[in-house]
């Protein structure tokens, strides 16, 4: 049997430490390590519960140089850049998961969810499991036979079904139907007064956003509330509608490990761990966990 690869959204676990825990622990230099502290125990508890031969931790270097920005400008121009401190424990994270023996991949071009896309595209060719370790929804396009998603924190894992519960489209409508709603949170624009609800019952009769923006005259003789004023809105905006969908979509052409041992679990760097450790001021009983992983 071929082995699981666990592909970790990092960065999500990265800002929930930075606003979960209080900026109390510091580095020999005085600087804040609270994400790093958070973080790292999240790694532990991931590689004790379980156990991988292969993982990637994936994380977001392309805030504002992501081929996307190159597509449309204001993608994500809402949300503000992370603060010094929280960059320099970035850093730091990525020294943590290499330290710990795991494949590490960022890209200036390419999101976290596109390194995680395109590593399950090279596993699936490879005949292996992918388990996509996140809560977002957006990796529910990724999601099939040979890809899973766990919520780690909740301890919840789904499967294609699973999205169909969640969302109420299939996996291969997942980009679609965002890129009708639209994300305040990327700022990606999609058609305005276009919500879950509907964008679910639109894509359940034309499956594809492409059939129903070409077929949206017949949108105005669906039984749903306010279907005459939906189709007026999606002529209206069909060319936002299809700039959105060029946003939602996760590449699976970013550059990454093309054979199964670019994913293999090392053993930890003693030495490297120990230097860094001693930086971040981790104490006696986080060695120890990592000295029992050994």
């Amino acid at each position: 049997m071929r082995p699981s690869a666990y592909l970790v959204d990092a960065s999500l676990y990265v800002f929930r430490a930075w606003h979960s825990i209080p900026p109390d622990f510091t580095d020999v230099d005085g600087h804040p390590v609270n994400a790093v502290h958070g973080f790292t125990r999240f790694l532990l508890d991931l590689l004790e519960r379980a156990k991988p031969t292969h993982a990637a931790i994936c994380f977001d270097e392309s805030l504002t140089t992501s081929f996307r920005n190159a597509i449309y400008p204001h993608y994500k121009a809402n949300r503000e850049l992370p603060p010094e401190e929280l960059k320099r424990q970035f850093e730091y994270c990525r020294e943590v998961a290499a330290a710990l023996g795991l494949t590490v991949l960022t890209d200036s071009s390419f999101e976290a969810d596109d390194l995680i896309g395109s590593a399950t595209g090279v596993l699936g060719k490879l005949d292996c499991h992918a388990v996509i370790v996140s809560a977002d929804k957006d990796f529910g396009q990724l999601i099939g036979d040979r890809v899973e998603q766990w919520d780690f924190s909740r301890d919840q894992r789904w499967n294609a079904h699973g999205i169909k519960q969640r969302l109420g489209v299939h996996p291969t409508q997942v980009a679609d139907y965002l890129a009708l709603m639209g994300d305040a949170i990327d700022n990606i624009p999609g058609i305005p007064g276009i919500g879950a609800k509907t964008a679910a019952i639109l894509l359940a009769h034309f499956e594809t956003l492409d059939a129903l923006l070409t077929r949206s005259d017949e949108v105005a003789f669906l039984r749903m509330r306010g279907a005459a004023s939906v189709s007026q809105k999606l002529r209206e905006h069909a060319a936002l509608a299809r700039l959105s969908r060029q946003l939602t979509g996760i590449a699976m052409d970013a550059p990454v490990p093309l054979d199964l041992d670019g994913y293999g679990r090392r053993a930890p760097d003693d030495a490297a761990i120990s230097a860094l450790f001693d930086r971040l001021r981790l104490g006696p009983m986080t060695r120890a966990r990592v000295r029992a992983l050994g």
